[in-house]
């Protein structure tokens, strides 16, 4: 039917013109709606049908649609009278969907929908006035008609399931205008919140490279705990049915049955990397949502390796991301292997040959790349030559590369025949010599899913085309079939996540390790001092939606500031010293100083710093001939000292005689209760030890370095100048008996982390990130 006749006949249904056109869009709705209007033809629409019939066609899922002529016949009848009633039979229906051609029982059917129950006017005014009456009554008088009414309206229709919406909002806006009276000028006033912070400005679109992100953050929450329990919402265990795209088959309901008696009716999600790299800040998301979800459910998640190619696998690269996962705060409730269950995928490849669902194929790995690749003419080969020709890959029979198993089904990308098994004359890791054909991502993914009772199968987007295939192998092979949910992924602006491409950065030298600070690897953000914690709470700011999210780093590293702003001890430390002696030193001999750790909350701890007659200051905190404007000190300027209580004036300036660079102040000290009020206080030491402190910047030029369009000549042409500079600092004694990944704030400089590097004669530190600007300093 031709789409301005689709027009016509969906405005007769009651909708306007642009949405008629937009229901156009929808090519499943458009599809649901045109059997519906077939099912009803020739039948009077009573007022309001048409729309209902909208209402289902656009919730109706396919577990559902063999039911259409059923629901279409209770719409047209009024036995489904409004959208409640509708959403009843389809929760309903949805309820039978694990059975193939369910019979509906059409008695407990009218039951569930409330088919025949008439709630009169009169039940809905006595019910109303007795809410209000009892729970209501002083908080209408006090708010007034700022009060929300809809609470009113939920509590009601709690009592009166299948009470008309319209009618039941008329009887409560009666009741509270006999309550109340007419409206009064204070009434239409906007209610004044309570402690209502002042708006900050919003940035500009340009200003805000991140805007997308932080629209798609408003989808997250501040923890995984919070986003999982009030921003998730996946099926109930055993519930499988009841979710988009789900194939039910005959087995279906026997086959939940016994999954819910392994597995309790808990949650089991898992983890399932490939060995073959270290994780970066992607896979901090997919760890979180994996097993941040199961944690909300009270279930388990396990950490599984994917260990099926055993040409990239390395023991670092298992140890390194079971670090990591624990580093983030979890542990698996088991860590188990792909490769631990080679021998079931083996014997269910051949029951899919057997089946006529697998062949062996002998196209070369170039001819099967791209999306129309030329058919396989060994599609069709007699069942047992592939049993025979597979036992000899198995055997070793066959040269790596001259034959794969193929499944004989087709991707929703239009991918067809995926590769389930190839050779490889490689040792693996953890069976040795034992196999020399291993099975792909396709085919093991959803297979070891079904074996461990994966209720959620959590993975990216880019999966989603995978979908079809993960339900057609299990179904194929008449075993428990999980759902896949796919949420987007989480992509970094001026960074790198590829493995191969890291790989090259290092053998480059561009950067030392996979754990260099400048790359965002989760090693990396360790050693430059991310808290675990942070990172979490990052994830949870991302959310759980479809939407692929690429941010900025400074998003990552506010959340980091959070953190460290309540955790971060704070210390005194001078990046680039200059020294300053105090003529007339207040004090005898060298005193003890007690200084608060957070200074904003001092009963979580101190420590004590030396003040003596020799201090050290930041040499960027004193200038010669200082502009307008500038706050710290000059000849004619005094600065306090923070925490020691003095203010100190320049009375000399000792200047090398070859260069005539600044190298010492003579200066004088006032007590700052004595002393006027200087503009500003500084950070010093005395007594000071030496740090050395590793200075990192963003590593590449360009947002997407991979991006050709951006970067013709390719990333390692898009490398930054000057990415890491080391300066020899001092720092209070308190900073002596430091161990690595310690954390602190150093005053009015940023948060820094100690580095593995640090030893007993050398303390290393790596600045995790600034502090945030300050407009007022100059």
């Amino acid at each position: 039917m031709a789409g301005e006749d689709l027009i016509a006949q969906f405005q007769t249904l009651g909708m306007s013109e642009q949405k008629a056109k937009e229901t156009l869009k929808n090519a499943n709705v458009t599809k649901n709606l045109q059997l519906a209007l077939a099912q009803a033809a020739g039948a009077p629409l009573a007022d309001g049908t048409g729309m209902l019939l909208y209402h289902m066609a656009s919730k109706l899922k396919a577990q559902q649609a063999e039911q259409l002529p059923l629901l279409v016949r209770y719409i047209v009848e009024r036995k489904l009278d409004n959208t409640q009633r509708v959403d009843a039979a389809l929760e309903y229906l949805l309820k039978c969907g694990q059975k193939l051609k369910a019979n509906i029982d059409v008695k407990e059917l009218e039951q569930e929908c409330g088919v025949g129950v008439v709630v009169t006017p009169e039940e809905i005014e006595r019910i109303v006035q007795a809410k209000i009456k009892s729970s209501y009554k002083e908080a209408l008088l006090e708010q007034r008609y700022h009060f929300n009414s809809f609470k009113i309206l939920q509590d009601v229709r709690g009592e009166l399931k299948w009470a008309d919406a319209k009618s039941v909002k008329a009887a409560i806006d009666v009741e509270i205008f006999d309550l109340l009276g007419p409206k009064t000028e204070a009434d239409l006033k906007p209610p004044v919140k309570q402690n209502e912070k002042p708006k900050a400005a919003k940035p500009k679109p340009e200003a805000n490279p991140s805007l997308q992100a932080m629209e798609a953050a408003s989808d997250g929450a501040n923890t995984i705990a919070e986003l999982m329990k009030t921003k998730v919402h996946f099926h109930a265990p055993g519930e499988n049915f009841k979710t988009d795209g789900y194939v039910v088959t005959e087995h279906t309901e026997r086959l939940l049955k016994e999954h819910l008696q392994k597995t309790g009716g808990r949650v089991h999600t898992r983890f399932p990397p490939e060995p073959n790299g270290i994780l970066h800040i992607g896979h901090a998301k997919a760890i979180n949502i994996n097993f941040g979800y199961a944690a909300a459910q009270d279930g388990i998640c396990y950490l599984r390796y994917d260990d099926t190619n055993p040409e990239k696998e390395e023991e670092k690269f298992f140890v390194g991301i079971k670090d990591m996962v624990e580093w983030l705060g979890y542990k698996p409730a088991k860590i188990t292997y792909s490769s631990d269950n080679f021998q079931q995928l083996y014997e269910w490849a051949v029951v899919l040959i057997r089946k006529g669902l697998a062949y062996v194929c002998h196209q070369k790995a170039e001819e099967l790349k791209g999306f129309t690749p030329k058919p396989s003419p060994w599609r069709e080969r007699p069942i047992e030559e592939s049993l025979q020709l597979f036992e000899d890959m198995k055997r070793g029979k066959i040269d790596e590369g001259a034959a794969t198993l193929r499944l004989k089904v087709t991707l929703e990308e239009g991918k067809v025949d995926p590769v389930a098994y190839r050779i490889k004359f490689i040792p693996h890791h953890r069976t040795g010599d034992t196999w020399c054909i291993y099975p792909t991502y396709d085919y093991t993914h959803c297979l070891c899913d079904s074996i461990e009772q994966i209720t959620h199968s959590l993975c990216t987007k880019e999966f989603q085309s995978r979908r079809s295939s993960y339900y057609w192998l299990c179904n194929a092979l008449e075993i428990y079939c999980p759902v896949q949910w796919e949420y987007g992924r989480l992509n970094m602006n001026y960074a790198l996540v590829s493995k191969r491409k890291i790989g090259k950065l290092i053998t480059e030298k561009i950067v030392h390790d996979w754990d260099d600070p400048r790359l965002f690897t989760l090693t990396a953000l360790r050693r430059r001092g991310f808290p675990a914690e942070a990172i979490n709470n990052f994830c949870a700011q991302m959310g759980v939606t479809g939407a692929q999210i690429a941010v900025d780093p400074a998003m990552l590293e506010a959340s980091v500031r959070d953190v460290l702003n309540l955790t971060a001890p704070r210390r005194l430390v001078v990046l680039e010293p200059l020294k300053v002696t105090i003529k007339n030193f207040p004090h005898a001999a060298p005193v003890q100083l007690e200084v608060p750790d957070f200074p904003q909350n001092q009963e979580k701890g101190s420590h004590k710093i030396t003040l003596d007659k020799v201090i050290y200051i930041e040499r960027g905190d004193f200038k010669v001939e200082p502009e307008k404007g500038y706050r710290r000190l000059s000849p004619k300027q005094s600065v306090g000292l923070r925490h020691a209580g003095l203010v100190i004036s320049v009375e000399e300036i000792v200047k090398h005689p070859d260069t005539g660079e600044v190298v010492e102040l003579i200066c004088s000290s006032q007590s700052a209760e004595q002393a006027e009020k200087p503009k500003a206080f500084v950070q010093w030491v005395s007594q000071p030890i030496p740090l050395e402190v590793r200075l990192y910047e963003q590593l590449f030029k360009h947002k997407n370095p991979e991006d050709t369009n951006e970067v013709p000549g390719g990333f390692l042409t898009d490398i930054s100048e000057h990415t890491i500079s080391v300066v020899q600092a001092f720092a209070d004694q308190a900073l002596a008996q430091v161990k690595v990944y310690d954390k602190f704030q150093f005053e009015r400089i940023g948060f820094f982390s100690v580095d593995p590097d640090t030893s007993n004669n050398r303390i290393v530190f790596n600045r995790t990130v600034g502090l945030k600007e300050d407009a007022g300093k100059k």
